[in-house]
C-alpha cells in the first residue's frame, strides 16, 4: 500500500516532519512510491539526500533500515552472513552425529545473521531502505543489489529464495564520485538534488531553527552562498547551515557582522585550507 496519495500529500507530511521539500522532490518521491520504484537521489554532498529518506520514513511511520556503503563492503556485510562461531560450537556438540545432519541444522535459520538487505526484504511493517553513499561501494556491490531492486528478493542457497512480503520504500544515494551502472540506473527513478536556492534556504533555516529571526536567518543564507560559490576543500553543507543558526542562537548574536563570522566559521568550514580562503575572500583578516 502506498505511503502518499498526491504530491501535495507528499509535500505537506514531510514538511510535517522539517523537510522542505520543492515540487521536483515531491513529484519524483510521489511517483516512485507509487509505482513502487527505487529512488535514486544525486546529487553534491550536504544537500540532504540522506535527510529525504529519514523524512519519508518519519512522514510515512514506517521503520529505516539502512546500508551504508563503502569501499571494501561484500555480501556478508550487505545481505547476510553465517554465525560461524555458533555453528562450529553445534558442529562439535554434534559428536558423531552423521554429517548430512549437522549440515542441515547448521545451515538454518537459527545461525543466519541478517545484513541490511535481507532485514528490509523480511519486514512486515511498513520500512524505507536507505542504500546511502552507493557510489561508495565497489562495483561488485551493485550485482547485490540487482536482484533486491528488480525482483524484491534475496537468494540463500542453503535456504531458498526469501522473497518480501512487503515492499520496502527504496532510497539510493550518490555523491556521483563515480558513474553507477546503466543496469542499476534502469531499475531506478532518478532525482537530482542540489542546493536550495536562496528562499527555501532561509525557509529551511526558519523551520529547523525556529528560534532565529528572519534577518539573521538571511545574513547567514547570504555568507553561506558566498561561501559556496569558493573553490573550497568542502562546501558547507544544509545542515551546517542548520547548525551554524543555532550555534548564533545560543551564543546571543542578533548581528552576523565580521566579528560573528570570524569567530563562528569553524561551524561550517572544517578544513584549515578552507579558513584561509573564506578569511581572506571575505575580508576577515
Amino acid at each position: 500500500m502506498p505511503f502518499f496519495t498526491s504530491p501535495d500529500d507528499v509535500r505537506e507530511r514531510l514538511a510535517a516532519t522539517g523537510y522542505l521539500a520543492d515540487d521536483a522532490i515531491a513529484t519524483t518521491v510521489f511517483v516512485a512510491d507509487a509505482l513502487g520504484k527505487p529512488l535514486l537521489v544525486e546529487g553534491p554532498a550536504g544537500t540532504g539526500k540522506t535527510e529525504l529518506a529519514k523524512a519519508v520514513a518519519t512522514a510515512a511511520g514506517a521503520g529505516m533500515v539502512r546500508l551504508q556503503c563503502y569501499e571494501g563492503l561484500d555480501e556478508a556485510r550487505a545481505l547476510y552472513e553465517w554465525n560461524y562461531r555458533k555453528q562450529l560450537l553445534r558442529i562439535q556438540a554434534a559428536g558423531d552425529q552423521a554429517w548430512e545432519e549437522t549440515h542441515d541444522d547448521i545451515f538454518s535459520e537459527e545461525f543466519l545473521l541478517s545484513r541490511p538487505l535481507l532485514t528490509a526484504i523480511r519486514q512486515t511493517d511498513p520500512t524505507v531502505l536507505l542504500v546511502d553513499e552507493t557510489d561508495k561501494a565497489d562495483v561488485e556491490v551493485e550485482g547485490l543489489l540487482l536482484e533486491v531492486l528488480s525482483d524484491f528478493q534475496v537468494t540463500v542457497p542453503e535456504l531458498g529464495t526469501i522473497e518480501a512480503v512487503r515492499r520496502p520504500f527504496v532510497v539510493l544515494t550518490s555523491n556521483a564520485t563515480r558513474e553507477l551502472s546503466e543496469a542499476l540506473k534502469r531499475r531506478c527513478l532518478f532525482l537530482h538534488v542540489d542546493y536550495p536556492d536562496a528562499e527555501r534556504e532561509k525557509a529551511i533555516v526558519m523551520t529547523r531553527v525556529p528560534e532565529v529571526v528572519e534577518d539573521l536567518a538571511e545574513a547567514l543564507v547570504r555568507t553561506i552562498r558566498t561561501l559556496r560559490a569558493l573553490e573550497l576543500k568542502k562546501a558547507p553543507s544544509i545542515a551546517e547551515s542548520i547548525d551554524w543558526a543555532r550555534t548564533l542562537v545560543v551564543l546571543g548574536v542578533a548581528d552576523l557582522d565580521e566579528e560573528a563570522v570570524a569567530r563562528t566559521l569553524g561551524v561550517v568550514l572544517k578544513h584549515s585550507s578552507d579558513h584561509v580562503r573564506a578569511t581572506k575572500e571575505l575580508g576577515l583578516a
